[in-house]
């Protein structure tokens, strides 16, 4: 008999509070759907975290209608900067998003070279979490 965990994504949020501890300037990541649904936050900031899931999707949207128009491939990732920070999407698997905020002192290249292997284990981890909720 296997003892269920209290939390099936204790994983993945350790993975997005390691981003935010490991990156100077990121105040919160968002998985989020590409339907723009909230899955799971880690965020030390106001926005409300089902505005960002859902900015998120509509980054990922633009995103993936350009790369088909300029035949480019699939989606990757978009990173948005303003004034005051950074707002950067990236693909998790075909059906989620990493969302990470970032303020206007955030160094985006680090948070790349950070974020894209964080991604790759995210995909893994959540594919096992379909895979194991499926059987239930």
């Amino acid at each position: 008999m296997q003892i269920a965990s209290s939390d099936p994504y204790q994983a993945v949020r350790s993975e997005l509070a390691a981003l935010r501890h490991q990156v100077t300037g990121v105040s919160g990541c968002v998985i989020a759907g590409v339907d723009g649904l909230l899955i799971l936050h880690d965020t030390m900031t106001s926005a409300e975290p089902n505005d960002i899931a859902a900015l998120a999707a509509g980054a990922h949207g633009i995103s993936r209608t350009c790369g088909a128009a300029l035949q480019q491939g699939a989606f990757s990732e978009v990173t948005i900067r303003n004034q005051g920070g950074y707002l950067a999407v990236y693909a998790v698997g075909d059906l989620a998003l990493l969302a990470v905020i970032g303020d206007s002192g955030l160094n985006i290249a680090r948070l790349h070279l950070e974020a894209r292997p964080v991604t790759a284990r995210l995909t893994a981890m959540l594919s096992i979490q379909t895979i194991q909720h499926s059987r239930f």
